[in-house]
Parts: structure tokens; C-alpha cells; sequence
């Protein structure tokens, strides 16, 4: 037994805690040994394995059990050896559980990964309860009981100690007593901060700094639950110590200012009753107020056993090369074009905010040198200054809502034209973007898995915004009716937001948060879908944050992202105040049930008959007495898009099978007035003309030669209007489609353009779908403005086009033109792409296709086609996907070799008839 040298209540408490179990032996748990043995051989210093232990989790926090030999030598052994992750120990008490346990405000997070964490019993309450769950007697561990033998172990093996937290005056005691009764021990130095300096990141850093240069193998961290265990997990890392003691008060029973209880009233679990009668002040509401209520978290949430290995790894790198680039899209100061995928994609829907997009964007661009970033606009203002506002900016995508379909609206359109990205942004347009901000968000949600991260917001005058939520309930409500925003102390179940300034000093899980910024992870956005638009404005963020957390994601604050936020962008009425109940009514509806919305609505309407005398609450309380009243409040409203104008050029030879069906979705284009719809019939001995002839407000242009280019040209010489949209004879598109890619080229921003398409395989042999299925899952057959049959130019794109020159693949060319900011994909109804039915059929476009961009190369080798390989492969998932594969090259293989044909020979003209 490891005995303490003569500190007179060490030693008696280290006595009652022999007392309680016989230490180091182990135990007889066999229903249990998938833990392993209670108490392992001493590992060598240098040993980097990870150890095992039994734990429980109690009160929904995980709590190691061992004896206190065991967590001596676990301890002592992290000291001496520094490897990998710094060991933090801390002791369990109901303090603890309220704070890290189910519904604490801290749950969650000690799950990080800069520190490994040993927690401890201490407290009469878990140690029964440890017992009722493993059917074994555990000691109680407290940071008192662990400081004898560990000041002992550190003097023995010539372990440094440090101590941080406390008063100068106590640490001056702890000297003094240490040099007399410890001669040997290696103090490395004290630090007594002030609490200022604990609660900000750059102080805290710089104290992490001053610590390291000490070099402690033991760092004692004195500084109170929770803000001791938050400090730990954030900066411990950083201080260099192989050992970290959150052991709260141990700094003042070390300097003798505060007493031990006498070993019968610790024997009888009494010791917070004598802590209590010492300090009543500092101690009344923890044991008399919050400890019943974590009490019964206690009893509730514990249970089965779990068994984890905690690791030796290095922690987690704060780096910005944590996060790689994506080739040429990562250009520090540009946002990439959004037809490529990037790591963050940027979502904003604006209502009248032309004066705060620029300063937004400018912000935004700093952030661009640490990962790449796309931006999109979802404008639903109602006239075109913030349009306006936004052309400056010519790497932001704008999407037009023409109307107002409230934040939750704007946001799915803006997302829907996105693409592909790690993490959607969602931002609002009034907020500024501190440098460092969005990877500070991404870090954070590398480290902890998070599905959201949010960011601490700040008014203009520096303060906090209090942007934390808590679900909303019929006591939070209740609460907030009778106090308001007074009272910001009350407890948690009485208030829906909360107020407590240090929540927002440190990183940890939240229900939700103002919707203001979310990171959102891109995986759990598919998940979730859409944002629910019933909610128009208010409300939205907390249905959406409900249901990322049904989804078993969590949601983290991240307070070293900081953004400005003015707020009141979309700005204050009667109508809204009255919309922000009825959304509150709304969201209980859905998701609090039939008897819990009833009461859950009774008391917001007495939140707001409580204020009916302010602007805004009479309104508020007349719309919950009378549904009827919801049809008056502010709702989305979508406008028909203005009229496009411009050209629609469809060059045909012998299409008579199919122009009548391409005409005939353009029905709607030609009915506008605004758009000149042109066929040039290039070459035809068949009915075509005739055909397009039917079509009232249809040109018809007969090109004698059988060229597609030729017809481009004879058709560009006789238009009028821009942009222009070129069209297979073949390829059906919508009004919609129509104007959503030539209203787009008008607005100046891009210069090329295309629809989006989709494959149409019916009727098509199994080998042409698989092929089919393959092309669909490679990225870059998605993002050129080739393959749809359909792309556009405004008058500034083809001026650098000039005369279409004689290609086989006029789109294949015309792409080659154009770099990722200058050309664009469009999130449109997808024009119908019809495929071959046939394996031969297939065969003849693909010898056309690449016979076409064969023609284009200047360069020796192919780096699309070694492009195009890497990314088939990597979309290989699984036997039906590598079948596809196989398939897919080996019909490429097959077009490829038969795509040229010898000179002087006559190559026909090549296209499918199987789907016409």
C-alpha cells in the first residue's frame, strides 16, 4: 500500500478509503469480464497501448471504476511517460452530473479528443449507485483522497508539479507546507489567474504558453466545476503536462484553509453536509437546490456497463492544412464556380440587404485561403437593388426567388442550386465573418462528428448575443412568460434561451440556436431534407435543429467563430411579432403532441397578454384566440418569373421523327414574344421543314449543307436577340428551363450556360442502362457544358466564340473556351436527354463523341480521360456498381478504338435512331 508522508488528513482519509475496499486485488466480477481484470499490471511508461478499465455511465456520464492503487499508478504512469494525449483526471460528483450528465449543459463535451479523460467516483450518491449497477463495492475517489499518494509517487519518481487556480495567498501556503514536509518534490511553478483571463481564448492560450515553458509532468487545476474540466478539455493539451488534475477545492484543503470532515461523517456519506455548515453562501444552491435535481438525473439516466478503450493519439491538429483543396478550385480569394464541388458552400437569402452583401462577400473571401468556398444568393427582395448590389461579384451565384419565400424557402432554393459540397453555411446577410471563423467552425466539426456548429455572434458594440436556445417546453414557455428576459440566472427548465455568459465561452453541445449561422454538415443535410417553408420566417431553425438531432447528430457551439451580427435585417412589425407566436403554436403542433401543444399554447398566449400594451402582442394574442387571423400574417408568396428574351437556335438534318416534339415543349417559349425560336434545316431530304413550317412563330432557314456548324452560323447571322440557347433537334425543355438559362446570361455574371438534363433509358437494353448508371455517378460528366444537347451563350460569350468553326463537337469546343468562373450548370427542369436503345446504337453516338473531342486535343494524352478513370473508380461501391463500371468501360474502350477512321475515308453521318 502506498502510504503518504505526513499530512495529517491525507492520511486518515487515505485510510477510510482502504477501508472501503481491499485495494489492488482483483475482483470477482466474472459476469463482467469483457472489462477485463478491475486493476491491470503496471504498464511501462513507454508503452503506447491503450488501457481498459470497467466503467458505468451514471447519469448518463461515463465514470472509470477502480480502486485507488489502480488509479495511482494509471495516473502516475501518465506523468512519467508523455505520450500521445495528456491524461485529464477528474472525480464525479452530483455536481458532475449536472453539469457533463444527460441534459447538462456541458453533456458531451469531454468526448473530445486533445485529451484522454479518466473520471472518478466521488460522492456517496454515484458510488451506491456504481454498486447497484455492477453488484461491486467501489471506492470513492475524490481529488483529496488522490493527492497524498500522488505528491508522494511524483516526489519518488521526480515528476514536476504545477498548480493552477486558487489566490496568491493560498498558493504562498501550499509553498511553504510543500518545502517542509516535501523537500523533494519538484514544484514547477503556480499561476493564480483571474477568472477574466480563464473565460477568454487569447489569455487561456497565453497562459497554456506560459505553463508549457515550466515543463510540469502534473499540472493541478484548481479552478471549480465546470470551468476547471472546460479548461482542461480546450488548452490542457497545450500546457505540455503528460497529466492534468481537475480536482476543484484540493488547492485550499492543501493549504489548510479549508478542514476535512472528521472520518465518522465522511464514513457516513456526510461530507457535503460539513462542506455546507463551512461555506452555506458558496454552497447552499449546488446542495440544496441543484443537487436533487441531479439526483434524479442520476437515478434515471444510469445503467449498463460500457467498456472503451481509451487511445494514445495525437490530438487534433488546429492547422488550416487540416482541411485540403480541391485542385484548381481552392484559389485563396475566389469562390469556386458552383458547378464543382467545394469544401463549404455558402447559403444567404436576402431581402432588401444591398448594403450588407458587400462587406458579407468581402469577409467571406479572407476565409477562401484556408478551404475553398462557393456562395449562393437566394434573393427574394422585391425589387433589384440588392441584385444590383450583388453584380459586382462575379463568382456568386444569384438565385432569383421572384417573390418571397420566407428564410426557410430562400434557403432550400439556394441549396437545391448549390451542388455538391462537405458543409452548407447558411448565413444571414446582415452578419460580418471574423478572419479564421468558418475553419474554426469546421475544426470543430471534424473534432467532434458534429452535424451543426454554430458560431458566438456579437452586436455592434461588442457584446455577446444570447443566440443559445433550449427546446422549447410548457415550463421553458411558463417561464418566459412570467420573466422575460429578467431573471437570467433561473434555471434552465424555466427559460428557453439562455443567458449565462459562460455558455458562450466555451465549445459544447446545444439544442439549437438562431439560425442567423449554422454550419451544417452536408451528409446530415441530405438526411434531413428540406427546410420546412410552413414556417416562413421564425421558428424554422428550431424545427430544423430538432430533427438533425432526431437524426442521432449532434449540434455544437464553437465561441473561437466569431461573426458580427447587426440583426434586424428583414425588419420588425406587428404582423411579425404576431408570426413568431403563431410559429411557436405551429412548431408545438408538430411536434410536442395533443396535450402538451394545448398547454404549450396557453402559455404563450399569456406571454403575450403579460406584454399586450407593447407593439406588436395585441395583434400577437389575437391570432392564437383566432386561427382565422393566420391567413393575414406574412406567408410566401412566389411570383411568375418575368418573361426571358432572347434566341432559341435548333440546328436539324432529317429530324422529322422528332422536331415536332421538341416544338411542342417550346409551345410556351414562342407564346412570350420575346424569345425567336429558329430551326435551320441543314442538308434535310426529309419533312422537316415542312414540320417546323406548322409551328406559328417558328423561323425556318434551309442551310444546304449538311453540317450542324454551318447551321449554327446561318441561324447566329439572321438573330436578333441575346443570349442564345442552342438546341438539339432532339432534346425537349420546359419554359421554365428556357428562361431560367437565358435570364441567367442576362444578368451578365456568367457567359456560358446549360440546363440541367437527365438520362431517359426507357426501353434501353440492360447493357445501355448500365452504362448509363456509371456515367450518372461520375462528377465530371456533369459539370462541362456538354452532354445535355442544349448550352447557351450571352452576346459577351460569343464574341469569343465568334463563327463556330468545323467541329465535330460543337459543345465539346465551345466549353474549352471557358474557364470554371466564366460557364455555369443551372438548377433548372431538367432538359429530357433520350438515350440509344441499342448496344450498336450506343456504339455510334460514343465513335461520334469521341471521334468529336479527338479532334479538339493539341496536346498529346488525355487528362479528362485519366480524370474521368479516377473518378469512376472511386465511384465503385459495392458489385452492382462495379458491374456498371465494367460495363461502362468497355463500351468507351469500344467507341474510342473505332473513332477515327483512316484519312481520305468518308465518315457518315453518325447518330442514334433507336430513341427517335
Amino acid at each position: 500500500m502506498l502510504l503518504p508522508k505526513p499530512f495529517s488528513h491525507w492520511g486518515l482519509l487515505h485510510v477510510v478509503g482502504t477501508r472501503r475496499r481491499v485495494i489492488g486485488t482483483p475482483l470477482p466480477w466474472s459476469r463482467h469480464a469483457a472489462f477485463g481484470p478491475a486493476v491491470q499490471p503496471p504498464r511501462k511508461p513507454s508503452e503506447p497501448a491503450a488501457q481498459r478499465w470497467p466503467a458505468v455511465l451514471l447519469g448518463g456520464s461515463r465514470v472509470d471504476l477502480m480502486g485507488m492503487d489502480e488509479a495511482v499508478q494509471v495516473i502516475t504512469d501518465g506523468a512519467r511517460s508523455h505520450v500521445g494525449q495528456p491524461l485529464a483526471v477528474c472525480s464525479a460528483n452530483l455536481d458532475h452530473i449536472r453539469h457533463f450528465g444527460t441534459g447538462g449543459r456541458w453533456a458531451g463535451t469531454l468526448d473530445g479528443h486533445a485529451v484522454r479523460w479518466l473520471t472518478l467516483i466521488d460522492g456517496a450518491p454515484l458510488s451506491a449507485e456504481a454498486r447497484r449497477i455492477t453488484g461491486v463495492p467501489w471506492p470513492r475517489l475524490a481529488g483529496s483522497d488522490l493527492m497524498g499518494p500522488l505528491l508522494d509517487e511524483a516526489e519518488r519518481h521526480g515528476c514536476s508539479v504545477g498548480f493552477l487556480g486558487g489566490t496568491e495567498e493560498a498558493q504562498g501556503l501550499i509553498r511553504d507546507r510543500l518545502v517542509c514536509e516535501r523537500p523533494g518534490l519538484k514544484v514547477a511553478g503556480m499561476w493564480a489567474p483571474d477568472r477574466s483571463v480563464i473565460a477568454e481564448r487569447e489569455a487561456s492560450l497565453q497562459l497554456a504558453r506560459e505553463i508549457a515553458a515550466s515543463a510540469p509532468d502534473i499540472l493541478v487545476v484548481g479552478l471549480g466545476k465546470p470551468r476547471q474540466e472546460l479548461w482542461i478539455n480546450e488548452y490542457g493539451h497545450l500546457t505540455g503536462a503528460g497529466v492534468l488534475l481537475a480536482f476543484g477545492a484540493v488547492v485550499d484543503f492543501l493549504a489548510g484553509r479549508i478542514k476535512r470532515a472528521p472520518s465518522w461523517v465522511a464514513g457516513h456519506s456526510l461530507e457535503w453536509a460539513w462542506r455546507l455548515m463551512l461555506e452555506p453562501r458558496r454552497l447552499a444552491r449546488r446542495y440544496l437546490v441543484d443537487g436533487p435535481e441531479a439526483y434524479m438525473r442520476l437515478r434515471r439516466r444510469s445503467g449498463g456497463e460500457v467498456s472503451l478503450a481509451r487511445g494514445w493519439a495525437p490530438p487534433v491538429s488546429e492547422a488550416p492544412s487540416a482541411f485540403p483543396g480541391h485542385g484548381p478550385s481552392r484559389v485563396p480569394g475566389s469562390f469556386v464556380p458552383h458547378g464543382q464541388r467545394a469544401d463549404v458552400a455558402v447559403i444567404v437569402v436576402t431581402y432588401n440587404n444591398a448594403d450588407d452583401v458587400g462587406p458579407l462577400m468581402d469577409g467571406l473571401r479572407q476565409e477562401t485561403a484556408d478551404q475553398s468556398i462557393k456562395v449562393v444568393v437566394a434573393d427574394n427582395s422585391p425589387d433589384e437593388r440588392t441584385a444590383d448590389a450583388l453584380a459586382a461579384y462575379r463568382d456568386v451565384l444569384l438565385v432569383r426567388t421572384y417573390g418571397n419565400l420566407g428564410y426557410a424557402g430562400g434557403i432550400n432554393a439556394a441549396i437545391r442550386a448549390a451542388g455538391d459540397a462537405g458543409a452548407f453555411l447558411v448565413l444571414n446577410p446582415d452578419l460580418r465573418v471574423e478572419p479564421g471563423a468558418v475553419a474554426a467552425l469546421r475544426q470543430r466539426m471534424r473534432s467532434s462528428g458534429a452535424g451543426v456548429v454554430v458560431p458566438v455572434l456579437l452586436d455592434d458594440d461588442g457584446t455577446v448575443y444570447p443566440s443559445l436556445r433550449r427546446e422549447p417546453g410548457v415550463l421553458r414557455a411558463l417561464g418566459d412568460a412570467a420573466f422575460g428576459s429578467r431573471f437570467p440566472a433561473r434555471p434552465g427548465w424555466l427559460g428557453e434561451m439562455d443567458f449565462d455568459a459562460e455558455s458562450y465561452k466555451y465549445a459544447h453541445t446545444v439544442e439549437w440556436a438562431t439560425g442567423a449561422a449554422l454550419l451544417i454538415d452536408g451528409g446530415v443535410a441530405a438526411a434531413v431534407g428540406d427546410w420546412d417553408e410552413q414556417y416562413f420566417l421564425y421558428s424554422e431553425e428550431t424545427d430544423y435543429c430538432r430533427r438533425v438531432r432526431d437524426l442521432g447528430a449532434a449540434i455544437w457551439f464553437e465561441p473561437s467563430a466569431v461573426m458580427w451580427h447587426e440583426r434586424g435585417g428583414s425588419g420588425t412589425s406587428p404582423q411579425l411579432t404576431a408570426l413568431m407566436s403563431v410559429n411557436r403554436v405551429r412548431y408545438a403542433k408538430k411536434h410536442l403532441g395533443r396535450l402538451r401543444q394545448g398547454a404549450f399554447r396557453t402559455a404563450v398566449l399569456a406571454a403575450e397578454v403579460a406584454r399586450i400594451n407593447k407593439p406588436g402582442h395585441a395583434q400577437a394574442a389575437l391570432a392564437l384566440l383566432d386561427r382565422r387571423r393566420w391567413a393575414l400574417l406574412p406567408a410566401a408568396v412566389k411570383n411568375p418569373p418575368p418573361p426571358a428574351s432572347g434566341a432559341v437556335i435548333i440546328p436539324a438534318h432529317n429530324e422529322a421523327a422528332v422536331i415536332a416534339r421538341t416544338l411542342e415543349a417550346l409551345g410556351e417559349v414562342v407564346g412570350w414574344g420575346t424569345v425567336e425560336v429558329i430551326v435551320a434545316c441543314n442538308g434535310c431530304s426529309d419533312h422537316t421543314a415542312s414540320i417546323v413550317a406548322t409551328f406559328p412563330g417558328v423561323r425556318v432557314l434551309d442551310v444546304p449543307e449538311a453540317s450542324k456548324t454551318a447551321a449554327l452560323n446561318a441561324a447566329d447571322a439572321v438573330a436578333t436577340r441575346w443570349p442564345r440557347l442552342y438546341l438539339d433537334a432532339d432534346i425537349e425543355v420546359t419554359g421554365a428551363a428556357v428562361a431560367a438559362v437565358l435570364n441567367a446570361l442576362g444578368e451578365g455574371t456568367i457567359l456560358a450556360a446549360r440546363p440541367a438534363f437527365r438520362y431517359d433509358t426507357t426501353g434501353a437494353s440492360w447493357a445501355v442502362r448500365a452504362y448509363y448508371r456509371a456515367r450518372n455517378r461520375i462528377p465530371g460528366n456533369m459539370e462541362g457544358l456538354w452532354g445535355a444537347g442544349a448550352y447557351a451563350l450571352s452576346e459577351s460569350g460569343h464574341r469569343r466564340v465568334g463563327r463556330f468553326p468545323s467541329v465535330t463537337a460543337d459543345d465539346y469546343y465551345v466549353d474549352s473556351l471557358f474557364g470554371p468562373g466564366e460557364k455555369a450548370v443551372l438548377d433548372t427542369v431538367p432538359v429530357v436527354v433520350r438515350t440509344p436503345r441499342s448496344p450498336a446504337a450506343l456504339l455510334t453516338v460514343l465513335r461520334r463523341t469521341y471521334r468529336g473531342n479527338a479532334e479538339q486535343d493539341t496536346a498529346p494524352g488525355d487528362s479528362s480521360t485519366s480524370r474521368t478513370v479516377r473518378q469512376l473508380l472511386s465511384s465503385v461501391r459495392g458489385p452492382l456498381t462495379a458491374f456498371d463500371a465494367a460495363v461502362y468501360t468497355a463500351f468507351a474502350a469500344a467507341g474510342r478504338r473505332r473513332a477515327l477512321r483512316p484519312s481520305g475515308v468518308a465518315v457518315p453521318w453518325e447518330r442514334d435512331n433507336s430513341s427517335r
